[in-house]
């Protein structure tokens, strides 16, 4: 009797499990794989190591601007106008004889605080609208949406250009700040996250976890922020990392008609309208801002996609 008492002893000790206080091994093994599958799996993406390299960098340079160049690019000399690459320039010169690689570095940090800026801004606007609306739902989701759609349907650019017109320097000429195209940006492309993250909440306020806690009392801040907003997050960040790059080309667009940051702010977008004027004297001011730009959209387009195959179930 004693030895089959002590035989299921020790059958249920390995079906439990080692018994370490406070831990459930089933419930931790689970909730750590999908972290943890989803982080292996992206690391072993070419796509995404070569997107997070290239990003880093451009963050590097954005940070530290001096690290690269000692050239101050304000400190232009006509007799240097259009010239081309060279020991002295690596990018050339532009038409006011500026150094084109000066700026080329100085105006990556213009670029990315607006899109780093108006992304995190949209986010947490996005996050909150789809939260409240996802989770309470009825007359306040009515309500929400109804918003959010009449958003929708302004034209990002168009609605961009109609506010910002607006903004004037002492001068009266159109002169918006950083932060002015920042909240400009973010007024009007808040929306895509917003829809995400409703859906999102949608789907996780029905899970049995979020059932379990309003049983046992929990308070309905708690449940939204502690239970149902962590996991329903991750299709969000995807999509505020795809759109930052959406907002920093929306940014040099904005900037080359114009509308956005303008001179002395040195910016891609002001190299580049600058540089479409003298066009047919040299392609060298034009290009290398171009390509900066380029290649900085490319690497967060392709940093959002990796992150989304590794986080979607259904695309691993």
């Amino acid at each position: 009797m004693s030895d089959m008492t002590q035989t299921a002893e020790a059958n249920a000790k390995i079906m439990d499990g080692p018994n370490v206080p406070g831990t459930d091994p089933v419930k931790s093994d689970k909730s750590r794989s999908l972290a943890q599958d989803a982080f292996r799996d992206l690391v072993r993406r070419p796509m995404f190591l070569l997107s997070a390299v290239l990003i880093l960098f451009i963050l590097f340079i954005a940070a530290f601007p001096g690290v690269f160049t000692s050239v101050d690019p304000l400190d232009c000399d006509l007799k240097n106008s259009m010239k081309g690459p060279s020991g002295d320039a690596w990018f050339g010169y532009n038409f006011q004889g500026c150094d084109v690689y000066s700026q080329t570095v100085y105006g990556t940090r213009n670029s990315i605080v607006v899109g780093v800026l108006t992304t995190v801004f949209s986010l947490i606007i996005g996050a909150l609208v789809g939260v409240l609306g996802g989770f309470f739902g009825k007359w306040t989701d009515a309500i929400l949406s109804f918003v959010t759609n009449v958003f929708f349907g302004l034209p990002l650019l168009l609605a961009a250009i109609v506010i910002l017109n607006n903004f004037r320097d002492e001068k009266g000429m159109r002169n918006a700040g950083v932060m002015a195209v920042v909240l400009t940006l973010t007024a009007v492309g808040w929306m895509s996250m917003a829809r995400v993250m409703r859906g999102a909440v949608m789907q996780v306020k029905q899970a049995d976890y979020v059932a379990a806690a309003r049983s046992l009392g929990a308070s309905t801040t708690r449940m939204m922020f502690r239970h149902v907003l962590p996991n329903s997050i991750t299709p969000v960040i995807v999509v505020a990392t795809i759109s930052l790059g959406v907002v920093i080309s929306a940014e040099a667009t904005l900037s080359f008609l114009g509308i956005g940051i303008r001179p002395p702010a040195i910016s891609w977008g002001v190299m580049i309208s600058e540089a479409q004027q003298r066009i047919s004297q040299g392609l060298h001011p034009l290009l290398f801002p171009s390509g900066m730009l380029s290649i900085t959209v490319l690497a967060f387009i392709m940093l959002g996609d990796a992150v989304r195959d590794a986080f979607d179930p259904k695309l691993r």
